[in-house]
């Protein structure tokens, strides 16, 4: 298995480039399924999620070409698609269940495995459920498949509320609707820059949306979408994990293709640390020339604090002037990776959904585990900090959401190597 090794003590200076957002990205793809014909999606990362989602999507019956060099997926349609996702593709990636809206827009039926081990009604996807059920579907569980119907004369508009904004389930009914008979308006809709830039794709293909970046969507569905050629947004967690490497490290990077503008209360945090936050022509640059101050940090659905990169500020936090208290809204297990931090000296209680930081003058090296894709960010940027040489493993998770991370990181001035050994079982 591989391995990150982190040599900690380096100031990281220059620039990077920021691909577009991998939780935009593999949506799009799955939007392609609309429309019948070549579409072309640019800026996609080279990460692993975009190799299980073209693999997904050629056993749907599409044809995907991937270039990493200039970052372009073409996935080509055919009249005709399959529609059972399989769960040894699902399992690997909870975004595949993007396609669930598209097969059923398309093919009036859809056989996706259950993500992570779901079940009907469970947190994940009982607002996809009972919004596709408001649509007219039929809806069953099924040899731990998701099997939907929709109705014979096809999906019917409807008015749906989502009891909390949830990104997927705005994605499936936003997907679901541009197709279907009549308006359907989903209220509480989330706001992520996302959940815009799927919309912006979708009007481009064809389709009639309207209150794209508020909490009402209105979508009226239309006979048939077309192709388009349509690029990604910035991704806004890895240019914000950058924006942290540089104040962690009291370091000097520029960010180029960050937008502002989508990242307004991560600044704000960054600039509450201590850091010099400065516009340029295709990003920001992010300078810190002392210690951090530790910042509160409280996460929330967009525009709030991003949950994503709550792990990132609780590094900073650890080695930061003071204390501070972060309360996680959205997902409880984010708090699992603090106990991977503390084996580096970091001093953090948790109680609930609230995690009490005291930062500390350094951090010690030891060798932690990742868990998942922010988690390892977060505990790579604490290495960056930490005495010694600090192992990091489970760093497939890392490779899933960003795009050569420690080639950028060696660029910056970071000692740190990718390196294999032997898996003991």
């Amino acid at each position: 298995m591989e391995i990150f090794r982190v040599n900690g003590g380096a100031r990281l200076v220059g620039d990077v480039y920021v691909s577009g957002a991998k939780n935009s990205s593999l949506k799009l793809m799955a939007v392609a399924l609309l429309a019948t014909g070549k579409t072309v999606i640019r800026s996609v990362p080279d990460i692993v999620d975009v190799t299980i989602m073209s693999e997904l999507l050629r056993r749907l019956g599409c044809e995907v070409e991937y270039d990493a060099n200039t970052e372009i997926v073409t996935i080509t349609v055919p009249e005709s698609i399959t529609h059972r996702a399989d769960y040894d593709l699902v399992r690997r990636m909870r975004a595949s269940i993007a396609v669930l809206g598209p097969l059923i827009a398309r093919t009036g039926e859809a056989d996706v495995a259950l993500p992570g081990g779901d079940n009907i009604g469970s947190r994940g996807l009982d607002m996809h459920i009972a919004g596709l059920e408001r649509m007219g579907c039929s809806v069953t569980s099924e040899h731990g498949y998701l099997v939907v119907h929709a109705p014979a004369g096809g999906l019917v508009g409807t008015h749906v509320y989502l009891d909390f904004p949830s990104v997927g389930a705005t994605e499936t009914l936003l997907m679901a609707g541009v197709l279907a008979n009549g308006t359907t308006v989903i209220d509480n809709a989330a706001r992520e820059p996302e959940i815009v830039d799927i919309c912006t794709m979708l009007v481009e293909m064809g389709a009639h949306i309207d209150g794209i970046g508020s909490s009402m969507l209105t979508v009226t569905g239309v006979d048939v979408l077309h192709p388009v050629d349509h690029t990604t947004v910035p991704d806004r967690i890895v240019a914000g994990t950058w924006a942290v490497a540089a104040a962690i490290t009291q370091g000097e990077i520029a960010i180029h293709n960050a937008r502002v503008n989508n990242l307004s209360l991560v600044l704000e945090k960054i600039t509450a640390a201590g850091a010099q936050v400065t516009e340029i022509a295709d990003g920001i640059s992010i300078s810190m020339d002392r210690r951090p101050t530790a910042v509160d940090i409280v996460t929330l659905p967009y525009p709030g604090f991003p949950t994503d990169l709550q792990p990132q500020f609780i590094a900073m936090n650890a080695i930061a002037e003071g204390s501070a208290l972060v309360t996680e809204n959205l997902f409880e297990a984010r708090f699992r990776f603090v106990q991977e931090l503390s084996r580096l000296g970091a001093e953090v209680r948790t109680d609930g959904h609230h995690a009490l930081v005291r930062g500390r003058t350094k951090l010690s090296s030891a060798p932690v585990e990742s868990t998942d894709i922010r988690a390892g960010a977060g505990l790579v940027l604490a290495a960056l900090v930490a005495d010694g040489e600090t192992t990091v493993h489970g760093i497939e998770h890392i490779d899933r959401g960003y795009v050569k991370f420690e080639e950028q990181l060696r660029r910056l001035g970071a000692d740190i190597t990718r390196d294999v050994i032997a898996d003991l079982v």
